[in-house]
């Protein structure tokens, strides 16, 4: 839908948050307030089931930069963030959280960065509020993402991030991706900067996310390398696995095959020639697939889909 073009866009993804959605906008209201230049603010209800949408749309009838956007059902906090971005206007899309942690007061700083050359901005929780359970394998978390993907920030998942607009209409979310939108981005060839924020600890309500998030996060980390990495070069991942396994299986059968030829016997090695043959027959699969994979990469960088082009002259 084409809206007019505003210089700020606050996105907010919430899931019933209801109790804190009037402080939220009161905070915003003071950080940002009406005077200070042309935004909009964009609730997004992921399908809350305790009023969060009635007090949205409260807010929106006494402010006219309020608009809001309801799920019919919960579908995560990507898929929040996804239609949010889509329905933003501005040619800066902010994001933060509805749970009042996140302190819009930090807005300025982002921008600032925004300012020096980043075209995203992620907020790291230097003090963080929240128990040891939380904190611990957040900081396990963040140190594997940071060193697997090369984006060397320290808090990967903050919900108070700053975005240049044709960012956030580039990045394809789905699934739990918006943990990895600096790598997404990064990826694209846009520049990352990360400020300190200040963090605070939940008021009301209660937290969404329990311990099955890190063991989807290791997973939506496997799906980010592949995407990032070998999403147009699939053979070399999937051909170095096949010619690892393809080796190893090789070296078992040679090994068999110089005690044939020695002996004349192999008897009660069989299971180990069993290991061999399968090693070898995994590694074929890994390397067909790695070329099937191949001929699909081809087809979409024939169509450009794979690349983010900056500018063109002349424009």
């Amino acid at each position: 839908m084409n809206r007019p073009a505003r210089d700020l866009s606050l996105v907010i993804p919430l899931f019933n948050e209801r109790d804190n959605l009037e402080p939220l906008k009161a905070a915003i209201d003071r950080a940002l307030p009406p005077s200070a230049g042309d935004a909009e603010i964009l609730f997004v209800d992921d399908g809350s089931t305790d009023g969060s949408f009635e007090v949205v749309e409260r807010i929106a009838r006494a402010d006219a930069r309020v608009r809001g956007v309801r799920f019919r059902r919960n579908h995560g906090k990507a898929a929040a963030l996804a239609v949010g971005f889509a329905e933003a206007a501005g040619r800066v899309v902010v994001t933060l959280d509805a749970d009042l942690q996140d302190d819009p007061n930090e807005i300025p700083k982002l921008l600032a960065r925004l300012d020096e050359g980043c075209d995203v901005v992620s907020g790291w929780k230097r003090k963080r509020r929240d128990p040891l359970s939380k904190t611990i394998p957040s900081k396990l978390f963040n140190w594997v993402v940071s060193n697997a993907s090369g984006v060397r920030i320290h808090d990967m998942n903050c919900g108070l991030k700053a975005y240049r607009a044709e960012v956030v209409r580039e990045i394809d979310l789905y699934g739990e991706l918006h943990r990895y939108i600096p790598v997404l981005a990064s990826w694209k060839g846009y520049r990352i900067g990360e400020v300190p924020v200040e963090h605070h600890p939940r008021r009301s309500g209660k937290s969404k996310y329990g311990a099955w998030r890190f063991v989807a996060g290791f997973l939506d980390l496997l799906t980010i390398m592949m995407l990032s990495r070998f999403a147009l070069k699939p053979l070399h991942f999937f051909g170095s696995l096949g010619l690892v396994f393809g080796a190893v299986g090789t070296a078992v059968n040679l090994y068999l095959v110089n005690i044939w030829l020695h002996h004349r016997n192999i008897q009660g090695r069989t299971p180990l020639l069993m290991l061999g043959v399968l090693l070898i027959i995994v590694g074929i699969q890994f390397f067909s697939t790695g070329l099937l994979a191949e001929l699909i990469a081809r087809s979409l960088s024939r169509r450009g889909q794979e690349y983010s082009v900056e500018r063109r002259v002349p424009s």
